[in-house]
């Protein structure tokens, strides 16, 4: 026989105080180790300051990952933001004053510790060659959790499809296996955007900075930012990267907290097995108290 309303709520009340013992349990948390970019891992450094907003990339991105276009009647204006039709996009800033402006290149960052691949249970998001954060479609739930764990907002679901995808910039591997470059890259008439080995783009960008300091906004984003990312960022003097939409992070991977604090609670699974013990019991306690009852002991009609 179903459980009335009280009932329920024991059990919830026995889980929720499980749950806090377990937890309450002396054990030594241990800090979650810091992960590194993996040897020879490849990348792109933007210059926003030699971009011209032009947006070759990205109908190049568009035609090398056979991605339609949001509104055919304004192509060159489509779209305006990323979407399960656009992998890269590029966004324009513009101070209210009107005397500073940069054009933005909206992509995956491909992060050192990418929070879609931590927070995907079956891991259709995973770091592969090059360090290159993919979506594997077999491993797909279309739980969208990633989406709402980037802090980029990067990863979108194609809502209008039958079969979805999760889509997002993989640096054109395809292509790479080809030994071709991105396609943006590849179009890209002013070379804003490179594509090489991350140790050596980030080499490049300071040394950009160190030679031009009035140039420059004096950081590279992605160096360290939310742990470090294989995508770098150099923007104009003046121009702080996160009034271009790229957040404040800190140094700290966003899986870094939460996954120290899962590994510590859940140690040996200890957490999970006697709260589920307990959960248990508690089930088939009222079970047992409900059995041969007509009615609801709460004056509700059992459900």
């Amino acid at each position: 026989m179903p459980m009335d309303r009280r009932g329920a709520l024991k059990v919830l009340a026995v889980a929720g105080a499980s749950a806090a013992g377990v937890a309450a349990l002396p054990r030594q948390a241990a800090a979650r180790e810091a992960k590194t970019a993996p040897e020879g891992a490849v990348g792109m450094l933007y210059d926003s300051t030699l971009c011209i907003g032009c947006k070759a990339c990205m109908g190049a991105c568009r035609d090398a990952n056979g991605l339609t276009y949001e509104d055919p009647e304004g192509m060159y204006y489509d779209p305006v933001d990323l979407s399960s039709r656009a992998k890269t996009v590029i966004k324009v800033y513009e101070d209210t004053d009107g005397k500073k402006y940069c054009f933005f290149k909206a992509q995956c960052m491909h992060c050192i510790d990418p929070a879609c691949a931590s927070a995907c249970m079956l891991g259709a998001f995973s770091k592969r060659e090059g360090g290159i954060v993919t979506w594997d479609g077999d491993r797909c739930v279309g739980c969208r959790y990633c989406e709402v764990a980037c802090p980029f907002g990067v990863p979108k679901f194609e809502f209008d499809k039958s079969v979805p995808k999760m889509v997002k910039c993989e640096m054109c591997a395809h292509r790479l296996r080809e030994g071709k470059l991105p396609a943006c890259v590849e179009v890209c008439p002013r070379q804003a955007i490179i594509f090489g080995k991350r140790d050596a783009l980030l080499a490049e960008a300071r040394k950009r900075i160190a030679d031009n300091p009035h140039q420059y906004f004096p950081k590279v984003y992605g160096e360290t930012d939310g742990g470090g990312t294989q995508v770098l960022f150099l923007s104009p003097a003046g121009i702080p990267f996160d009034r271009v939409g790229l957040p404040d992070l800190g140094t700290r991977s966003v899986p870094d907290l939460p996954e120290t604090v899962q590994h510590t609670l859940y140690a040996g699974f200890a957490a999970p097995v006697a709260l589920y013990a307990m959960l248990a019991a508690a089930v088939r306690r009222n079970w047992k108290r409900g059995e041969g009852a007509s009615g609801s002991t709460d004056g509700e009609a059992a459900p």
